[in-house]
């Protein structure tokens, strides 16, 4: 699938070439900051296949999407230890609202297990923030809903945040409330948002559809959910953001910064499935 180049992505790219290494947060869009004037870039091609803000993204099933990098880096979102395919990742992360998104025995040899809720002893929220070659990964704890009695687990739940280069992909993980201004900035810009659209164990798609407009991404990719109907009921009510949905055949995808496309775009890589 190809995901054609906008003008607007092609002048953050090009300052990003100027800025060095990679932000410690995602920048925003140089086109969106005000009072920024740039010289005119007509006739600059920037090529895909050398660019290093590019990632392939595998859905795995359920919440878990693998993300692989220029220099061979491999991610797995909610590693829960099932959903994953050949070689081992080097990083994983976790939310524990269900056994489905995370496991208690990681394989060995991977270099950062990443959990999103507090797990050590007077622990209150968790933080990570690791790099990895080519690959920087933090996390924006948020609350979640306790299952059995509806009480909040102050953060209880990770959004984790990938970037490779100027690309930068957020996984909202077990999401159960909108986000705050201090939340937004903590993300950064972010070009691709993976969102579970399931409606009720995490939260009502009205609101995650009030989520998707907060972040702004470029592309979304659903995940979380069960039968196609659940991806129509999204895109019913991801009319007014007048997004367009693209339902590839195979559940890979290159993504690659400089060519991000214009339009908010949700791909399916889940197909009629999810799981």
């Amino acid at each position: 699938m190809t995901l054609r180049l906008s003008f607007a992505a092609l002048l953050a790219a090009a300052f990003s070439l100027l800025a060095g290494p990679v932000l410690a947060r995602c920048s925003q869009n140089v086109a969106a900051i005000p009072g920024v004037q740039v010289a005119s870039l007509d006739g600059l091609f920037l090529a895909s296949g050398n660019s290093p803000n590019r990632a392939t993204i595998t859905f795995l099933g359920h919440a878990s999407y693998q993300i692989d990098t220029p220099q061979g880096v491999r991610a797995i979102t909610d590693y829960n230890g099932v959903n994953g395919f050949g070689r081992k990742p080097d990083i994983v992360t976790m939310n524990n609202a269900h056994s489905t998104h995370f496991t208690d025995d990681p394989e060995d040899g991977i270099t950062y297990v990443l959990r999103g809720w507090p797990s050590k002893p007077s622990e209150t929220e968790a933080k990570h923030d690791v790099t990895l070659k080519d690959m920087k990964v933090w996390n924006v704890p948020t609350n979640a809903r306790d299952w059995g009695s509806n009480a909040a687990r102050i953060n209880g739940n990770s959004i984790f945040i990938f970037a490779i280069g100027d690309l930068c992909i957020a996984h909202l993980g077990h999401l159960h409330h909108r986000l705050t201004k201090e939340h937004l900035d903590e993300l950064g810009r972010i070009d691709v948002l993976m969102v579970p659209i399931d409606g009720s164990f995490t939260m009502g798609v009205p609101l995650m559809v009030d989520v998707v407009r907060q972040i702004q991404p470029r592309i979304v990719l659903p995940m979380h959910y069960w039968g196609r109907s659940q991806v129509e009921r999204f895109q019913g009510l991801m009319q007014p953001l007048d997004a367009d949905f693209v339902w590839p055949e195979h559940p890979t995808l290159e993504v690659v910064r400089e060519e991000l496309p214009e339009k908010l775009t949700v791909v399916v890589l889940g197909g009629n499935g999810g799981d």
